[in-house]
């Protein structure tokens, strides 16, 4: 009899045709009443396999009580409840990777989207508008100033990004990097009335919630870009609909949102906001890799064998 997995959220879809093979498969997010769900399959239910962004609860730990295994088809597990999980003498396994290069791929990418309006001009192409207009010119990239607000291991690989672009680069964060070149600063509205595009590379943590506020997005002003692909609840979104409306900034391209996947009708509605689901680590590479260490640690541990990326609890 195959084990049975509650899978919390969709994940790459050759990893769940594999998961169905080889398990049986409770998908959560397919249920209308989730909680009903649980009720119901809660009893032969052995290991779940959660996301980054979903995470897993002491109250999912709670309503399964013969679960073994929590799998986190992904590198972190801060959504984890990892006190609940030793307490209850359960397996965390993770998927680790590095995800800085596809991000600041990304984020490059989404600067020069939303400064050159590449998604505005592709829409204007397929309405059928070029033969009748000229489509509104965009900002140059080179030669303007990037500011970073996070100089990890995503903050640094976007600057060499943007450096390939002739940008100047200056950078935001607690403490000054000894081996960073860039400009530092360490008051981020300062930084942000110095950049022509302030892009958001930090964790989310207490300290960085809401950290761009109105304040910063005046500073940057109405020639000003903001791009995020750090976490959405970094931005307080409400300011940023709000500088948007009122021309006091010149676009946003957003991959991460405060309530995903759930985005503001505002953003939807505005045509120079570039939007994406959450894609800074959907790339085939980074998924296919971790599918298979995803895959090696359910199969080990239900064949009894050591797990290869256990979380240390």
């Amino acid at each position: 009899m195959k084990p049975e997995i509650l899978l919390m959220r969709s994940i790459y879809a050759p990893t769940m045709a594999e998961l169905d093979r080889d398990f049986t498969v409770h998908k959560l997010w397919t249920a209308p009443e989730p909680h009903a769900f649980i009720r119901q399959i809660h009893g032969g239910v052995r290991a779940a396999i959660t996301t980054v962004t979903k995470g897993f609860s002491r109250s999912d730990f709670e309503a399964l009580p013969r679960l073994e295994i929590v799998a986190c088809f992904g590198p972190y597990c801060e959504l984890i409840d990892l006190a609940a999980a030793k307490q209850r003498g359960v397996a965390v396994t993770c998927t680790p990777d590095s995800t800085a290069e596809p991000v600041a791929d990304l984020a490059m990418g989404m600067v020069v989207a939303v400064m050159r309006r590449l998604c505005e001009s592709d829409r204007f192409v397929r309405a059928g508008k070029w033969p009748a207009g000229v489509f509104d010119s965009g900002s140059d990239v080179h030669g303007k100033t990037c500011g970073i607000v996070g100089f990890g291991r995503i903050g640094r690989q976007l600057a060499k990004r943007a450096a390939g672009f002739d940008m100047s680069i200056c950078y935001y964060g607690p403490h000054r990097k000894d081996d960073a070149t860039y400009r530092y600063f360490d008051d981020l509205e300062s930084m942000a009335r110095e950049s022509d595009c302030l892009v958001v590379t930090c964790p989310l943590t207490p300290a960085t919630r809401n950290l761009v506020d109105a304040r910063v997005l005046r500073a940057l002003g109405a020639d000003g870009f903001l791009v995020n692909v750090a976490r959405g609840a970094i931005v307080d979104e409400q300011a940023l609909i709000a500088a948007l409306a009122g021309g006091q900034l010149a676009g946003a391209a957003l991959d991460v949102f405060r309530d995903e996947p759930r985005v503001p009708a505002e953003l939807m509605q505005m045509d120079n906001v570039v939007l994406a689901p959450h894609i800074g680590t959907s790339t085939r590479e980074v998924r296919e890799g971790r599918s298979r260490k995803l895959l090696a640690d359910l199969r080990a541990f239900f064949a009894g064998r050591p797990l290869t990326h256990q979380v240390s609890l």
